[in-house]
């Protein structure tokens, strides 16, 4: 069995490398990450320009690439040029330092490398570690091992991709496990103008999360309660249900 690992926080990240080290008790690994941090990336991918790769060795001597591009890219490239001939069984991406709840999925690099695993085929995971700082990434690393065991077993429906988060307790609280839907996330898009030192003006977005009541099965809620949430998230976005509304609108 082989797995490929990606993260957007970057090749030489904690994350990557504590998961990477659990992961090589389940398979063999490869990690095939950006060269530096590239969270919130989305599903990019570079066509203008080269991507550049360098090879190196994280952790206990694990085989790993620092990718010049987005955390799509280094699946991509990871998958169609590194392990060409020796194709993975399973991609996960992570561990991710911070959360990926609800919506976010929309913007993380993390969950988009993920789901480009599933686009090339592979079954696929996200991982991410709620938290700000200090993170200690073992217990949602040996919750991936576990997981990933389970998945190499049973498989996954195409086009589908679990997102784990682990809430921020110790690993003695953690309360169990939910299978979960994506909740609801709001942020407040504010964007602070500072003036560089030529007078011109420029921006950073800011600004925190809205305050939106979780819903019951919601990926949100588990991790406030102390529950590791798995999500299964398809990237089929075809609203089935208003196509037969929209065949009765005058579109000729």
């Amino acid at each position: 069995m082989r797995i490929l690992i990606s993260n957007d926080d970057g090749v030489q990240a904690d994350g990557i490398r504590v998961l990477a080290e659990v992961l090589s008790e389940v398979a063999e690994v490869v990690v095939v990450a950006p060269d530096r941090q590239r969270s919130a990336a989305g599903h990019g991918i570079t066509l203008h320009k080269p991507l550049y790769v360098e090879e190196m060795t994280i952790g206990n001597g694990i085989r790993a690439y620092g990718v010049s591009g987005t955390p799509a890219d280094c699946v991509k490239f990871g998958v169609n040029q590194i392990l060409r001939d020796e194709h993975p069984d399973l991609v996960v991406s992570g561990i991710n330092a911070g959360s990926n709840l609800g919506s976010d999925v929309m913007y993380s690099g993390t969950v988009s490398a993920a789901i480009e695993g599933a686009i090339q085929g592979i079954p696929s995971i996200a991982v991410s570690q709620l938290g700000v700082k200090d993170f200690d990434y073992t217990a949602a690393a040996k919750f991936t091992a576990q997981l990933a065991r389970e998945v190499l077993k049973n498989g996954l429906m195409p086009e589908t991709v679990l997102n784990v988060n682990v809430p921020q307790v110790a690993a003695s609280e953690i309360r169990g496990v939910q299978v979960t839907t994506l909740g609801t996330r709001r942020y407040h898009n504010e964007f602070e103008e500072r003036i560089n030192p030529r007078g011109v003006s420029y921006y950073w977005l800011a600004g925190g999360l809205k305050d939106i009541e979780a819903e019951p099965e919601s990926d949100i809620k588990a991790v406030r309660d102390g529950y590791i949430s798995v999500s299964p998230v398809h990237f089929d976005f075809t609203n089935r249900q208003l196509m037969e509304t929209l065949k009765a609108w005058q579109l000729d």
